[in-house]
């Protein structure tokens, strides 16, 4: 396993992807969509807060390229950018839970983490 190299745009793509996931409800949101997309209004009484501030949270998640949306009707729907938190579970080197299996897969581990010092 190799140990990433992270500088210029790809760095700043990282910074502003964990800065947006640097909120508890933002965080919720994206546990959320972890099972599938959702409609705007089922987050809503899900996470049981308002409108303007659900908007709010989602405007910062899609600019930061976690989730997306999609127009239908007068309803909008979310769901995760799938590549993006691949990209960052690599870049943290993260187990995750799969949802095929329903067990813990290990990604890249503590060996492929870059190191300071002897």
């Amino acid at each position: 396993m190799s140990v990433l190299t992270l500088s210029g745009p790809r760095a700043e793509e990282a910074v502003t992807r964990l800065k947006a996931l640097a909120d508890e409800k933002r965080l919720r949101i994206v546990a959320l969509l972890a099972g599938g997309e959702r409609c705007v209004c089922h987050l809503q009484e899900e996470l049981d807060v308002a409108q303007p501030l659900l908007s709010f949270h989602l405007k910062k998640l899609k600019e930061a390229g976690l989730v997306t949306d999609r127009r239908d009707g007068r309803w909008v729907h979310y769901s995760l950018d799938r590549e993006a938190l691949d990209e960052l579970r690599e870049l943290l080197g993260l187990a995750y839970v799969s949802p095929s299996a329903g067990s813990v897969v290990p990604t890249a581990g503590p060996e492929a983490w870059p190191h300071k010092g002897p």
